[in-house]
């Protein structure tokens, strides 16, 4: 007798879900998008992605060649602050996050930013 007709229909659904709630649950321990492992993007292109939008076009403060902290970049990032959101490590990863508070931190400030 088929598998579905034994269980019933919500059984055969719970079996059918199990892997999937499986995988949703790794994903979500993570902080990774079901199937899709972080791929680490470099500081300047999650800068790019992701902080200069506001940062540098008059919305938040100009942040590059203020040689910030990196404990005081992370905490804002993760906590955000006023008008900035925090960010999940689903959305700047906790590598990620190390490599660009070093590079914001060290970088030399971009005349073409303009801001706060």
């Amino acid at each position: 007798m088929a598998l579905w007709k034994r269980l019933g229909v919500a059984g055969f659904s719970l079996v059918l879900a199990a892997p999937l709630v499986a995988q949703t649950s790794a994903a979500v321990s993570s902080g990774t998008p079901l199937g899709h492992p972080l791929a680490q993007r470099s500081p300047t292109k999650t800068y790019a992605s992701v902080c200069a939008y506001c940062h540098g076009h008059n919305v938040g403060p100009i942040i590059l060649g203020r040689h910030l902290a990196g404990d005081t970049i992370r905490t804002m990032v993760r906590e955000g602050r006023n008008g900035m959101p925090a960010f999940r490590p689903s959305e700047i990863s906790p590598a990620e996050l190390d490599a660009l508070a070093v590079w914001i931190s060290k970088a030399p400030g971009n005349p073409m930013e303009h801001g706060q």
